[in-house]
């Protein structure tokens, strides 16, 4: 059956689906595609939704739990997954793989195989991914709140989340290129708008024209998006080429381009869009095994927001 032991002692396998719901990959990337028709910013929407999902127990889909059925203590409803979107296209998916093979298809395959596809979809590359994740039957908001990281951590904090899933160095800059995707609100850079910060290499330029975009200290509105980089709806290697003139939007993102472990590899990517693409596949397939459920360690879950 292929079966593939990942970074997490995780045994999936490529065609894990190939008797039980052997159309389940097209069934995904026809309802991805149908709503990129409609909302051309939904692949960056797809792929958060992947990282914040992984970055809590693992990649286990308990960021759909439902805030109400689990009096207000989901994930989701931490204030770490504010703006979290397309959590609808993923209940629809569900809603159509039951109806064909009914009982087979994790929501957590789901997340993962929406993410996989809006990579492709937006130029970059198409990653083969193991299947046979199972969902959680626990979500918690605090621990949203604690282990999703903000957009101000540092490097050594960051190499230490991507580290500890199983991603080297190169990896752990490659994943940082999902930002490439989409934009971040106002209310996740103000902080470094407005305030001195000797650590935060921000190109002098780059500052008066992301105040214009967000001009007091407190955000009017969270509804203002503010592009990653110039080409926010294409996969490429953008941002790496923004971050090493000191024009990443995030501070986490310049503390990259002057940091003497991840300089170079922000360079090497800024000058070849390939080689970016390369490491970042290897680097998604991690993440996507991180602390993974198999066998009997959860379920399939027939509705994406409410255990069993």
């Amino acid at each position: 059956m292929g079966i593939l032991v990942g970074a997490c002692e995780a045994q999936l396998a490529y065609d894990y689906y190939k008797f039980s719901c052997p159309n389940v990959e097209t069934t995904v990337r026809n309802a991805v595609l149908g709503v990129v028709f409609t909302d051309p910013t939904a692949p960056a929407a797809f792929l958060r939704l992947l990282f914040h999902d992984c970055q809590v127990q693992g990649c286990d889909a308990s960021i759909m739990l439902d805030s109400k059925a689990l009096s207000g203590n989901s994930e989701i409803a931490s204030g770490m997954n504010f703006g979290i979107r397309k959590l609808e296209t993923v209940h629809h998916i569900k809603y159509k793989l039951e109806a064909e093979c009914p009982g087979q298809v994790s929501c957590a395959d789901i997340i993962a195989l929406a993410a996989k596809v809006s990579v492709a979809l937006s130029g970059g590359p198409d990653i083969r991914i193991p299947l046979g994740r199972k969902d959680s039957t626990t979500s918690s908001r605090q621990a949203g709140d604690v282990n999703i990281p903000p957009p101000n951590i540092t490097v050594d904090t960051l190499l230490d989340i991507f580290t500890s899933k199983g991603l080297n160095l190169k990896e752990s800059v490659a994943i940082m290129g999902a930002h490439t995707l989409g934009g971040g609100h106002c209310i996740n850079i103000v902080d470094r708008l407005f305030e001195r910060r000797p650590d935060d290499p921000i190109n002098p330029s780059f500052k008066p024209m992301l105040r214009l975009l967000c001009p007091t200290e407190k955000p009017l509105t969270n509804l203002t998006i503010v592009p990653n980089d110039k080409t926010p709806l294409a996969f490429d290697n953008h941002y790496y080429k923004d971050v090493l003139m000191g024009k990443g939007l995030f501070t986490i993102d310049s503390r990259m381009s002057i940091d003497r472990r991840t300089a170079p590899i922000v360079a090497e990517f800024a000058a070849n869009k390939y080689r970016f693409f390369q490491v970042f596949s290897s680097a998604f397939v991690k993440l996507s095994l991180s602390n993974v459920l198999i066998n009997d360690e959860g379920e399939v879950r027939r509705k994406c927001n409410q255990v069993n």
